[in-house]
């Protein structure tokens, strides 16, 4: 057993972690509570440390190692920083930051032993938590919590006994998530990533009491935890800052609003986070002002309705481009006609930065389509942002959206007002769509078997049955019965050829003053996508 952490133990752990990952992918896709086709937990995690090790081999291959950190140092921030170029979904964005800080905690430390690994565990449950804009417990970030509680409760110098402290704590955390998140009780599992956060754990106790290195297995099929479920309340006011101090700042953030979290980077650079009335708005971003020089600029309503995005960063160059995540030939074409750069879908953080970098553009929106996406994303759009491109995200969480957001797209006015154009002509894009159940599930419309179609609007369960004409007119008739003057249908690849007649005929009989746009998508998993404006 070692005595202090060395930077073959960092690779066995790595390799360990993935071997477990592996292994235990179809489970930890399996816990998603949602029936949606959407449960890739395990195969983003596997994803992302497939990432994380290949930067360790890449390592390997060099002559000689970084010189000025320790050895176990090189190879902690070689694995962070390729867990975080390769992140997918939320669980992967979350792990990568959990890695990076370890690593930061680490890397300049000559003797990792227990007091050491405990303080890195603290690190990294904060770098966790200053990761999520919500944070909501019952989820991973419960899991590292209560991982570093117990690393620093033993207060020992033994690594190998903090790092099996952690772990068993952190595994009667996972047991708990079902009594702190109401959704996991009802469908009777544990949360996914915190299942994949003990698989890790356990593997670091692994690489601490054994030697050699871990063969890993052949990588079989590989596939974002579930959305987070929390009340929402107000609006999110998120931006970066640059300022020397924020101490002014967080008495003026804390009169106007709550949820507060101002965490820095030790560089001057400060991530601010708060919840605000609408009146607030205005308020908030000054006082970031008054502070110093706020960039990314968000504002995002935690209600349903239209998000808001301002950004206030200068571009460095005239030239702008938007990167859109899709799947389906049709689709691809689509936004490409609308001059889009296209990544498939579930993309990591390298993929959209590889679209970026591509584009040569020096503003750039990206469109992700999905909520885990928009994870990696905003991982993408921080990695940009240190290369000097200007970036902003708008939040759609459809295809039908980014479509809404790119028909307004004008290249004439100013950057931060065409984002913000584009990101109100999504919000007002209400999204809907049918896909086939994965599992047996119970939903705010009843109770689904696997192999029900559902109809779904922004997001949630609305229809249940199983014809798909039929699951179909009747999703329809819940969108337009809320108003709206035009409807955009995307056809997905297993979509038979008669639907798109049946459904224009419903519209024209049922909905006569509705315009009705129909493309063929050519989308996995979802055989109709649905936008109503």
């Amino acid at each position: 057993m070692l005595e202090t952490l060395d930077a073959a133990a960092v690779r066995r752990w790595c390799g360990g972690g993935l071997a477990a990952l592996r292994a235990h992918q179809h489970e930890i896709d399996e816990l998603n509570v949602y029936p949606v086709p959407d449960g890739d937990t395990g195969t983003n995690l596997v994803l992302t440390l497939t990432s994380a090790q290949q930067a360790l081999d890449e390592a390997a291959t060099l002559n000689g190692e970084v010189l000025d950190a320790p050895a176990h140092g090189s190879a902690l921030r070689r694995m962070a920083r390729g867990a975080l170029l390769g992140a997918r979904g939320n669980s992967g964005v979350i792990v990568s930051q959990i890695l990076r800080g370890m690593a930061d905690s680490l890397a300049t430390t000559v003797a990792v032993r227990g007091g050491e690994l405990a303080r890195a565990l603290r690190s990294a449950s904060e770098a966790a938590y200053a990761a999520v804009a919500r944070p909501v417990e019952g989820t991973v970030l419960s899991v590292v919590a209560a991982a570093a509680e117990g690393a620093g409760r033993i207060k020992s110098d033994d690594l190998v006994a903090v790092a099996r402290a952690a772990a068993r704590a952190a595994s009667e955390a996972l047991a708990r998530t079902p009594e702190q998140l109401p959704v996991l009780a009802r469908a009777g599992v544990v949360d996914a990533g915190g299942r994949g956060l003990v698989l890790l754990l356990d593997a670091l106790v692994d690489a601490l009491t054994t030697s050699g290195e871990v063969p890993l297995p052949a990588a079989g099929q590989v596939a974002a935890p579930h959305p987070g479920h929390s009340e929402h309340l107000g609006y999110e006011v998120q931006y970066l800052l640059d300022a020397a101090d924020v101490g002014g700042l967080r008495q003026a953030l804390e009169r106007l609003g709550d949820s507060l979290v101002v965490v820095g980077s030790g560089d001057g650079v400060w991530n601010v986070h708060v919840h605000v009335s609408a009146e607030a708005i205005g308020p908030a971003v000054e006082a970031g002002v008054a502070a110093g020089r706020p960039r990314r600029i968000s504002v995002t309503p935690l209600e349903p309705g239209r998000p808001h995005v301002v950004e206030a960063t200068p571009a460095p160059s005239q030239l702008r481009a938007a990167v859109v995540v899709a799947a389906g030939d049709g689709l691809t074409a689509l936004f490409e006609a609308e001059g889009a750069t296209v990544v498939g879908r579930n993309p990591s953080i390298r993929e959209m930065l590889d679209a970026i970098t591509a584009s040569a553009a020096g503003s750039v929106v990206l469109l992700p389509n999905d909520a885990n996406t928009h994870t990696v994303a905003t991982g993408a759009a921080r990695e940009a942002e240190a290369a000097g491109v200007r970036v902003s995200v708008v939040p759609t969480r459809s295809p039908v959206q980014a479509l809404a957001a790119l028909a307004v797209r004008d290249q004439a006015r100013p950057f931060a007002d065409d984002v913000i154009a584009m990101a109100e002509a999504a919000g007002a894009c209400r999204y809907g769509e049918v896909c086939t159940a994965q599992r047996d599930s119970l939903t705010v419309a009843g109770p689904c078997r696997a192999g029900d179609l559902l109809g779904l609007v922004d997001g949630e369960v609305h229809v249940i049955g199983a014809d798909l004409e039929d699951v179909s007119r009747r999703l329809l008739d819940r969108m337009l019965g809320g108003g709206g003057e035009l409807a955009t249908l995307v056809l997905g690849a297993d979509a038979p050829a008669v639907l798109e007649g049946t459904l224009r005929d419903h519209v024209t009989h049922a909905w006569p003053f509705v315009e009705l746009a129909c493309y063929a998508g050519g989308q996995p998993r979802y055989h109709l996508l649905v936008g109503v404006e």
